[in-house]
């Protein structure tokens, strides 16, 4: 069957299988990692990483917002394919402006995230027939996206703090709209029991853009070892301790969990609920992935040098931060935070005021300890995903 005699929305009662059109939008978006990652290394700052915060939620806003129209619609249709190639364009003009969007690339950025969130969703409001259930929803949503490309475009065409504030305000109302329902006068509000998502296949997305972001991680490591002036025994172990810790950054979330995950939405009596909380803890789980990748760039490049604040809230945070988000998820997989995560995130908040007597290499192997202790940890103590009525899958051997 050719692409425009595929249906136009997905098969609800098959298998909705993640499809190489949208493997291939990612592609852009692993573009936009690297962006970022090499932005907040280039600008280690408190300021600096708070800019580099804002433009991470409006990358994971533009993805995880097509992820779901790719949950309801099929992007084998010819109309959808088209539409995801027009927005990877968009995406890549949008990712090449991070590094100055702070500077003279402002309007561009916020032209062009403001195109694909309204955009996107003109286009599925044109193309859905009058009267489908998904209208009213897709109403309200495309009410909240022109809000926040106002403050965008506004945030655009101003400078210094004047900017930052207007995209705060902006990414504000993307992230508390779905929470409230996409709420707005006269056109109502949606409830997360509307929003009939095939779970599998958004759990499933989600964890294919946490492996982008490790697969970011791991080559950022190997282009910083490629280009180290030195490439002595403290690089060489700085690179084995920069894998390590991508390795087991991966056992923490891919041992059990992603499955699990995956278990927990398709057997949920109210999908559309835990489907928003994973949309706000995975964008919160690959920031601490990219925060990770700043960090093994910092201790290749000089392995030895003193441990500064700035040093430390990256080598340090970004372990942090990781940990932190995937607490948070097997909180909402098992319904209990894993006590393994607990005990690192301690380690690691303990480590902190020690890190400024030694040097990157030996802070960075700590955090990477860590990090493989709780991968063993999990992995000897595994937990059961609970099942609708709240008993246990039994787990696999």
């Amino acid at each position: 069957m050719t692409s425009d005699a595929k249906p136009l929305l997905r098969d609800r009662h098959a298998h909705a299988r993640v499809t190489n059109e949208e493997l291939f939008f990612d592609l852009i978006y692993a573009f936009a990692i690297t962006q970022l990652s090499h932005r907040l290394l280039d600008n280690l700052t408190p300021l600096g990483a708070l800019q580099t915060l804002v433009l991470w939620f409006a990358v994971w806003l533009g993805w995880q917002y097509t992820c779901w129209v790719t949950n309801w619609f099929n992007p084998e249709n010819l109309r959808m394919r088209l539409m995801l190639f027009v927005l990877m364009i968009v995406g890549l003009a949008m990712s090449a402006t991070i590094p100055a969007a702070f500077a003279e690339a402002g309007l561009a950025f916020a032209l062009c995230y403001g195109a694909i969130q309204v955009g996107r969703t003109l286009f599925v409001l044109w193309s859905l027939e009058r009267g489908h259930a998904l209208v009213p929803n897709f109403r309200r949503i495309f009410g909240w996206v022109c809000i926040s490309a106002a403050f965008w475009i506004v945030g655009g065409l101003s400078e210094g703090p004047y900017r930052l504030g207007f995209w705060a305000a902006a990414v504000l109302c993307e992230y508390l709209a779905p929470m409230i329902g996409f709420v707005l006068p006269v056109l109502g509000r949606s409830a997360t029991t509307e929003w009939t998502i095939a779970g599998g296949h958004l759990a499933e997305r989600n964890q294919l853009f946490v492996m982008i972001a490790l697969g970011e991680s791991i080559l950022a490591t190997g282009a910083s070892f490629s280009q180290s002036p030195h490439l002595d025994a403290p690089t060489l172990i700085a690179l084995f301790v920069a894998f390590a810790g991508s390795v087991a950054m991966w056992w923490i979330y891919f041992d059990t969990s992603s499955r699990h995950g995956s278990e927990a939405i398709e057997r949920s009596d109210d999908p559309g609920r835990i489907g928003a909380q994973f949309h706000y803890v995975h964008v919160t789980l690959i920031a601490g992935v990219i925060v990770c990748a700043v960090a093994d760039e910092l201790a290749i490049h000089h392995p030895a040098h003193h441990v500064d604040a700035s040093a430390a809230s990256v080598l340090i945070g970004g372990p942090l931060i990781y940990l932190l988000g995937n607490a948070v998820y097997k909180k909402i997989v098992y319904g209990a935070f894993p006590l393994s995560h607990v005990v690192g995130i301690v380690l690691l908040l303990v480590l902190f005021p020690l890190a400024f007597l030694t040097d990157r290499l030996l802070v960075g192997g700590v955090t990477t300890l860590v990090l493989i202790g709780v991968a063993v940890w999990q992995t000897r103590h595994p937990r059961a995903v609970p099942q609708r009525g709240g008993s246990p899958i039994p787990r696999s051997p």
